[in-house]
């Protein structure tokens, strides 16, 4: 007596599920990245009522109001910021920068980066929040 069997295990691979998980990855990604913020140094811009949004800028200096510099999310002491600067927009063939300074940075601070910024002749845009 022959016995047969009635389940048989389906060779066949549905990729539909996978397609499924990676648009669903797809997505949280997308949201995620345009929710991140550009740089990780934490400073309160001050607020204007004009804003430019078609600057761009690759460098970025940010200033705290403890007169920290930071160059791209990077420390530098106060005396290598010149030379970072000029540096690394020489890496980047850029002729300008953006300067990112808390609304309780001291203006010494802000035009101490101005004035290297005229040294060599650079672009600068100064970082500001649109009013609400």
């Amino acid at each position: 007596m022959k016995i047969q069997r009635r389940n048989k295990a389906n060779p066949e691979f549905s990729l539909a599920a996978m397609t499924d998980v990676i648009l669903l990855m797809l997505i949280f990604f997308m949201i995620t990245s345009s929710a991140a913020n550009q740089s990780a140094i934490d400073v309160k811009l001050p607020t204007t009522g004009a804003i430019d949004d078609n600057i761009n800028n690759p460098l970025t200096v940010s200033i705290k109001p403890d007169g920290t510099y930071f160059v791209d999310d990077r420390p530098v002491a106060k005396e290598a910021v010149e030379q970072t600067i000029v540096n690394d927009l020489n890496a980047k063939s850029g002729k300008s920068f953006t300067i990112r300074a808390d609304e309780n940075t001291l203006h010494k601070d802000v035009v101490f980066i101005m004035e290297i910024a005229e040294k060599h002749k650079l672009n600068i845009a100064i970082a500001t929040v649109k009013d609400k």
